[in-house]
């Protein structure tokens, strides 16, 4: 499909899940606008598509920061929002995790949605149109054991995501979320060494134990996920929705 004429938003948008995201619709034709809170790898993201391709730095979970993106796009017609932004959070049973630890991930993983969905919505509702995807993850809906905040602010997600389309869709706001599975990249590979050391296994035991509960036997790419964006904006009849992009992790 075409996004040409588009401006996209693309929070956590300079590295693995964001990045991907931003090639794919900025691949479509859309004009992309890539958030996040380090700025060296937004700029050389930006550079590496040229045009129709620019940055901007911003906290999600920071309500001074995401008012001050919003400002900076006033003049633009942001019609596409991808909140991508989110951490991973500890490892470790709940009884180990500290408040502190539990409340960063819900600022980043939850409150940032929300807060973006809060500054950028109005203009959408105004227009008429719009198309809002929230990332989210199988791991919602299928026990991760000792990933406890992380779960529960993706399981989140979906309920503000379900919620929020009945009060946007009848003013012509499409608002859906992504589920991706286990997705190929650092962040696996970081879970997969951790397991392996709580378990006194190998690490190619630990990737093994955890890929063979998928149907297709694999993890899903990056470059699958960013595909699966531009397919959801392309299914404009989609609202309310939880797609599962997990190689049959949840069937």
């Amino acid at each position: 499909m075409s996004l040409a004429g588009r401006t996209a938003l693309v929070t956590g948008g300079g590295s693995g899940l964001g990045a991907a995201i931003a090639r794919a619709l900025h691949a479509a034709g859309a004009h992309l606008v890539v958030v996040g809170r380090r700025a060296t790898p937004l700029r050389e993201l930006a550079a590496e598509l040229g045009d129709r391709a620019e940055w901007r730095g911003c906290d999600v979970a920071d309500p001074s920061s995401v008012a001050e993106l919003a400002e900076s796009l006033e003049r633009t017609e942001v019609s596409i929002v991808v909140n991508n932004a989110g951490i991973p959070g500890p490892v470790a049973p709940l009884t180990a995790i500290e408040p502190s630890e539990w409340d960063e991930v819900f600022a980043v993983n939850v409150r940032g949605v929300y807060l973006v969905c809060r500054a950028f919505l109005p203009a959408m509702v105004a227009r008429g149109s719009g198309d809002v995807i929230n990332l989210a993850s199988v791991s919602g809906k299928r026990p991760l054991t000792r990933r406890t905040p992380y779960c529960a602010s993706k399981m989140a997600v979906i309920g503000l995501t379900s919620t929020l389309a009945f009060e946007v869709g009848p003013h012509g706001v499409n608002v859906n979320s992504l589920s991706p599975g286990p997705v190929e990249g650092e962040r696996m590979n970081r879970n997969f060494r951790l397991e392996a050391e709580r378990t006194g296994t190998t690490y190619e035991a630990a990737q093994q134990a955890f890929i063979s509960r998928s149907a297709l036997g694999r993890m899903v790419t990056e470059t699958e996920v960013g595909a699966a964006v531009v397919a959801m904006l392309a299914m404009p009849g989609m609202c309310g929705a939880d797609v599962d992009l997990s190689a049959g992790m949840v069937a």
